[in-house]
């Protein structure tokens, strides 16, 4: 059975930094692209950043670039999402999701077919 669990989210300070991680079970998470995505309540999910498989390569939204790095470490079978600088703003559910069908990885929720249960991330003084 494939399964996605994500886990470090918490209660940070304005300013401060937390990574979260992403591990698979059930699955070789380096042959699927990854998106990392938050979710605040009465909104759509919004694609905060995304690896692909193989090659690598990242895509990251505008409003938490130069703050929020994506990486992957295949070894360990996770994918984790490093945030510093982090705003009020950031304050959501973060999930992760894979997919393999897709040529690389988008910032789009819908492309994803697997998806962990989220954790929790405030930003809050």
């Amino acid at each position: 059975q494939l399964q996605l669990v994500e886990s470090g989210g918490g209660l940070v300070q304005p300013g401060g930094s937390l990574r979260l991680s992403c591990t698979a079970s059930g699955f070789t998470l380096d042959y699927y692209h990854i998106g990392w995505f938050r979710q605040v309540p009465g909104k759509e999910r919004e694609g905060v950043s995304c690896i692909s498989s193989g090659d690598r390569i990242t895509y990251t939204a505008n409003s938490v670039k130069g703050r929020f790095t994506i990486s992957r470490d295949n070894a360990k079978n996770t994918v984790y999402l490093q945030m510093s600088s982090l705003k009020p703003e950031d304050t959501a559910a973060y999930y992760c999701a894979a997919d393999r069908k897709i040529p690389r990885c988008t910032l789009t929720p819908d492309n994803y077919d697997y998806w962990g249960q989220g954790t929790q991330v405030t930003v809050s003084s």
